[in-house]
């Protein structure tokens, strides 16, 4: 189990959001943490830390008045850290590609394969043949409906028909190199992990797996640790220190393993 460092960026500011909360209208979210630090500040403490496999995530939609900021915020912190971090928001067979020559080591993409409600396959094409397999990360964001989980678009707000499974990450797998997989009911509220969700990816024997929701202390990096049998990656928001958390940040690098930089 590795630590993957995050930087969310909202309305051109770093910050933590209730995940659930997120709506389009008004650029609105429920915020449990701003800080006035940039960007480019959180990407050169990874760096220095030697961590990679990290992501970037740009939280407004390209129509947002606020995306420009978002986007710039998003670019300084790739040119400050070249290579060690991922990208995600809005990222399309188009736009990929300036995204990896400003930096990124890989794009992140969800809403632009997952359109409309269903999964097309034939965007996925247009990614993989764009920037290659090794260099995709599908962002497999998901809530749970009954004892199943769903995957969500649009910034979370959008249910999609595509349930999560064994069998559905194997389909996925021929594009991509990792996955990254935000438990949308929990995001944000440090308050637990989605245990199901992490017992049916610890379950799963296939490329790499970082999740992300509810992580609230070492107690639930030890259940991940437990439910996912040592495969599934943590990322950690709302409850680190770095953003206005309880968990001290050096001792979750002691805690966890690390992907660390080349």
């Amino acid at each position: 189990m590795e630590f993957r460092p995050c930087i969310d960026i909202h309305n051109g500011k770093v910050k933590q959001i209730v995940g659930g909360s997120l709506k389009d209208a008004g650029d609105f979210a429920e915020e449990n943490f701003v800080t006035e630090k940039s960007a480019a500040d959180f990407a050169r403490l990874y760096k220095r830390k030697g961590l990679c496999g990290g992501h970037i995530i740009l939280l407004n939609a390209v129509e947002s008045e606020y995306y420009a900021a978002t986007r710039a915020q998003a670019l300084a912190a790739l040119e400050a850290y070249p290579g060690g971090m991922q990208v995600g928001g809005g990222i399309t067979a188009d736009n990929a590609g300036a995204f990896l020559a400003a930096g990124a080591s890989h794009v992140i993409v969800t809403s632009y394969v997952f359109a409309g409600g269903v999964i097309h396959y034939d965007r996925l094409e247009e990614l993989r043949k764009a920037v290659g397999r090794e260099r995709l990360v599908l962002d497999v964001s998901c809530r749970r409906r009954g004892n199943d989980y769903y995957v969500v678009t649009d910034r979370w707000q959008r249910w999609t028909i595509e349930r999560v499974t064994h069998e559905f990450l194997d389909r996925l797998t021929e594009y991509a190199d990792e996955f990254l997989i935000h438990a949308v009911d929990v995001e944000g509220r440090a308050q637990g992990i989605e245990r199901p969700l992490v017992q049916l990816l610890g379950s799963w024997q296939g490329i790499p797996v970082t999740y992300a929701g509810g992580v609230a202390g070492f107690a639930d990096l030890e259940a991940l640790r437990e439910l996912g049998e040592g495969r599934v990656n943590v990322t950690i928001g709302s409850a680190l220190d770095l953003f206005g958390g309880d968990m001290d940040f050096e001792n979750v690098l002691k805690h966890c393993g690390v992907k660390k930089g080349e």
